[in-house]
């Protein structure tokens, strides 16, 4: 029989904890244990206050988490390509791995109910649900997606921050008696570009009304302009996925 060295067990362990592969049965095992762990780790946010049982659903899904982030910084240089004590820096910076540290900190509130500080802790569970996108294929080609098209996405971003702000400028000085605050006009003026308009505050002024008007048009564009880009980086997924599968 064969002997196996570390490395091949260490490469198996990747393997394992890797988006599982067509007839890995060890690795769909895994997916499907951290997916009912994420599950279990998410319902205490639906009950009101604490509990011996949410303790225990928490101690429970922190510990795989636990496990789960110690094997991927364990596999760090299969990860990353590169076997050098660099490649554990770069997989603990990356996104994925902060997510999964996050995810295990809200544990401290357990030990520590009484202490206010930490019990907020408990919100970082939310964090969790992120983990998912992990095993999911439809979840990562929209990563891939907006990874292509950021930089167009945080150009729209900056023009819609830079309308916001200068609408909220002008509507603060032509209706000063309509907001209490420069805080406020910003809401008016995202509540607007976004089209919704509750109606909790409005212009009584033409001018107010005309910039209102205006506005919402422009919001308009801010939600084709996005999605408009989205579509197009999709398009280019689909086509380097079809080439890829006639090579």
């Amino acid at each position: 029989m064969p002997t196996r060295d570390k490395d091949y067990y260490k490469k198996r362990v990747f393997d394992i904890i890797e988006v599982s592969k067509d007839n890995d049965i060890a690795s769909t095992a895994y997916d499907i244990m951290i997916t009912f762990a994420v599950i279990d780790g998410l319902l205490p946010l639906t009950i009101k206050g604490t509990s011996i049982y949410t303790n225990i659903l928490e101690l429970f899904s922190t510990f795989i988490f636990i496990v789960d982030y110690s094997l991927r910084i364990y596999t760090s240089d299969y990860k990353m390509g590169v076997k050098s004590y660099k490649a554990y820096i770069a997989n603990l910076l990356q996104p994925m791995s902060i997510i999964d540290l996050i995810s295990i900190v809200p544990v401290i509130s357990v030990f520590f109910p009484r202490i206010e500080i930490i019990r907020i802790l408990k919100i970082f569970r939310i964090v969790r649900i992120f983990k998912l996108l992990r095993y999911s294929k439809t979840m990562r080609n929209i990563t891939n997606v907006i990874r292509r098209v950021k930089k167009p996405l945080f150009a729209v971003l900056v023009l819609t921050a830079i309308y916001i702000t200068a609408s909220a400028m002008f509507i603060y000085q032509i209706e000063p008696n309509l907001f209490n605050s420069f805080f406020d006009a910003l809401y008016w003026a995202t509540i607007s570009i976004t089209t919704i308009g509750y109606g909790d505050i409005s212009p009584v002024t033409t001018p107010g009304r005309f910039i209102t008007m205006i506005s919402a048009l422009v919001g308009v564009a801010v939600i084709a302009l996005p999605s408009g880009i989205i579509t197009a980086g999709f398009m280019e997924e689909i086509k380097k996925k079809k080439s890829k599968l006639e090579l």
